[in-house]
């Protein structure tokens, strides 16, 4: 599904991601965790080839194919959908205009009935006002109603590869727990896998993770299973990876 063999990324003269190593399989539920500054973010955006970030060494596969070359319209028809922590507003264009070209652009031809059909439904599955059908791409939204609004899109584009940069930002308990149900019911279906970017565990009150993956300096320093992402909540950052760290502290 996804493999990530040495990246190396910068933005300026910085460099974020030094020597990054990650293997996402089908149906999986990868966790990457870790303090503030620690590169978190950048790896979505690395994913995705966004030009901000520059690869100066290493690879990214999807499904085999290497995408690091690719530009982010063309890696996001191979399937991968990412969720951004602040969903950008785009005045003038409403959901259905791009839901319809973003398909369109797959080949993915359905006729106006058809995907008006779907469009509808998927509202009806996921209790979102209709509304967000024909309202202008996150134009004057809370973040909940962003949220929801890139749910929608999420169900229409039915990737492979999910990529959720900080998810309960700006969310309440309630928003989260329903999100989190969304999207597990949308992989129960699917099959596909989901990458979660976070420095907390809240939303893996509701999410289980095949694999926790802690992020320091632009680098894995440890993984393990939802156990770890525990070992977080209690000891913090540098008490989960500490390699002396005894039985009688752990």
């Amino acid at each position: 599904m996804l493999r990530i063999d040495n990246l190396h990324v910068s933005v300026g003269k910085k460099e974020i991601l030094k020597g990054l190593n990650l293997k996402v399989n089908k149906d999986e539920i990868h966790v990457i965790m870790g303090p503030n500054g620690a590169g978190k973010s950048t790896i979505c955006n690395a994913i995705m080839n966004n030009p901000d970030y520059t690869k100066t060494s290493g690879s990214c596969l999807f499904n085999g194919e290497d995408i690091s070359t690719l530009t982010t319209d063309e890696i996001a028809k191979k399937g991968i959908f990412f969720l951004m922590q602040n969903p950008v507003e785009i005045p003038g264009v409403t959901n259905a205009e791009m839901l319809r070209l973003a398909l369109s652009e797959r080949n993915e031809k359905l006729s106006i009935f058809e995907f008006n059909k779907a469009l509808n439904s998927t509202c009806e599955d996921l209790n979102i006002d209709k509304s967000f059908i024909h309202h202008n791409i996150n134009e004057r939204m809370s973040g909940g109603e962003k949220k929801k609004n890139e749910l929608l899109q999420l169900y229409m584009l039915n990737p492979e590869l999910i990529l959720l940069d900080e998810l309960d930002s700006g969310l309440d308990v309630d928003a989260l727990e329903t999100l989190a149900t969304s999207l597990l019911e949308y992989k129960k279906v699917s099959k596909c896998s989901i990458l979660i970017i976070t420095h907390h565990t809240n939303i893996l009150k509701y999410i289980t993770p095949s694999k926790v993956h802690i992020l320091v300096d632009g680098k894995i320093v440890e993984e393990g299973d939802a156990s770890l992402a525990e070992k977080i909540e209690t000891y913090g950052f540098k008490g989960a990876y500490k390699s002396d760290m005894s039985d009688e502290n752990a």
